[in-house]
């Protein structure tokens, strides 16, 4: 083997100005470099070590409610600009970039169940307690202190939904109405069941595709071109929160009761593509990712936790000191930040990646950054690595409520296996946890 020898003369490598980059000639024969695949580990565990150091995800908080949040609504046309509405019936506009609030309505008295943005975002529409349906105008920074038009509905509504396109929206309660804004009655209503509505979402791709979940466990799909529903599927136990993967229209997720996310196509509802697990308490919101590829879910145990859409265990969990019982969580239009509404009438902003570094980077700082999640991607499944990356502090009261909850799940199984065991062969089926948790499909 012939080993080109390098020139040694000092003048071959001068810069030419101070500016310049020192070029290092390196030869990329393998055979040259039989430890590069133990430098690399290293380079990942080191990697992986600063990403946990840097992880500092809590960005501000935007303070001005007199009540708890409880629900927020994203812009469709302007990344900076967020509503939320408060227990106590108001309605602020905040502008994230400032952490300000840019307007206040005094809307409902009582709960503000149901807050959303028309298509253009020139009006906004709420429903609350009040069992009053109101219009705000908010396009370019022109908002008026009193309501464009108010409809009163004979129940109290739990929440609201708008077209991603047309100007029609939805409202749920004892009924799903599906309303236009120019008339001031429903041009249709939906019934399935006699227990109160208190989800409703349009599907942002099949945008005619309406979900509905109700208190009597069931999950409802809707068709507004037709006349009824489609079909339902009923859980073991009350779902909070609906959100549709906008990049597949057919799979949707819902936060449940049972301290689960469940993850359903809706072509087939039998069982579920995946379940998600990790907080303690009950989910009450979820929302996705504009890429579709990682879900944000709010539980009762104060706690917010990033899901992967195909992981059965999240990534990453935000919390405070101060934070109380998440009410509701969405993730920002440029898929980079997360905001929460909580029960101590607080929005939180934070980053969706950790580690991230907010401030402008120059080129060669990102070519290092990519390597280095390259390297980290690559011994993802070595022990170490694995270890230190999984690994999150938590409260003390999630810490041993996993704990138990973990001990009651391994007893569970062992019991099971026991049956199994002690009991005529075939006569005691495993059935597997995606259908476990589904009661019945109805059409």
């Amino acid at each position: 083997m012939k080993i080109k020898v390098l020139s040694r003369n000092p003048t071959d490598y001068v810069r030419e100005r101070k500016c310049d980059i020192h070029k290092l000639p390196r030869n990329l024969d393998p055979q040259l470099h039989p430890f590069e695949s133990a430098r690399e580990y290293t380079r990942a565990l080191n990697a992986t070590k600063l990403d946990r150091v840097f992880a500092k995800p809590f960005i501000g908080a935007l303070s001005g409610h007199l009540d708890g949040v409880f629900t927020l609504c994203k812009h469709p046309t302007s990344i900076s600009t967020i509503l939320s509405g408060s227990c106590d019936g108001e309605i602020r506009v905040w502008n994230l970039s400032q952490l300000e609030c840019l307007h206040t309505f005094q809307a409902h008295s009582g709960f503000v169940r149901g807050l959303c943005v028309n298509a253009d975002g020139t009006l906004c529409i709420s429903c609350g307690d009040d069992k009053m349906v109101k219009t705000w105008h908010i396009g370019d920074g022109d908002f008026s202190d009193e309501p464009l038009s108010t409809s009163v509905g004979r129940f109290v509504f739990q929440s609201i939904d708008h077209h991603w396109s047309d100007n029609v929206y939805a409202t749920s309660g004892d009924q799903i109405d599906i309303w236009n804004e120019e008339f001031a009655e429903p041009i249709r209503s939906y019934t399935w069941g006699v227990d109160s509505i208190h989800c409703v979402k349009f599907n942002p791709v099949e945008r005619n595709i309406l979900i509905g979940a109700a208190s009597d466990r069931s999950i409802s799909l809707y068709d507004i071109r037709k006349p009824s529903p489609l079909r339902k599927v009923v859980l073991e136990m009350k779902s909070n929160s609906i959100a549709w993967n906008p990049i597949e229209a057919f799979n949707f997720t819902v936060a449940n009761e049972d301290t689960n996310l469940y993850t359903f196509d809706m072509r087939k509802l039998s069982h579920a593509l995946n379940v998600h697990q990790d907080h303690v308490m009950a989910v009450l919101d979820v929302d996705y990712s504009p890429t579709g590829q990682e879900f944000v879910s709010g539980s009762f145990d104060k706690s917010i936790r990033i899901f992967p859409r195909e992981a059965g265990h999240s990534r990453e969990v935000y919390y405070t000191k101060r934070m109380q019982r998440i009410y509701c969580v969405k993730w920002s239009v440029d898929a980079k930040y997360i905001l929460s509404g909580s029960n101590e009438a607080n929005i939180r902003l934070w980053k969706a990646n950790a580690a991230e570094k907010l401030a402008p980077t120059r080129s060669r700082e990102k070519a290092s950054l990519r390597y280095s999640n390259k390297l980290r991607q690559k011994f993802r499944y070595h022990p170490q690595i694995r270890r230190i990356a999984r690994h999150r502090h938590v409260p003390k009261m999630i810490y041993k409520a996993s704990r138990e909850k973990r001990i009651m799940l391994n007893s569970k199984r062992r019991k099971l296996e026991n049956v199994i065991r002690h009991s005529k062969p075939g006569s005691v089926k495993r059935v597997p946890e995606r259908k476990k948790h589904v009661v019945s499909v109805m059409k």
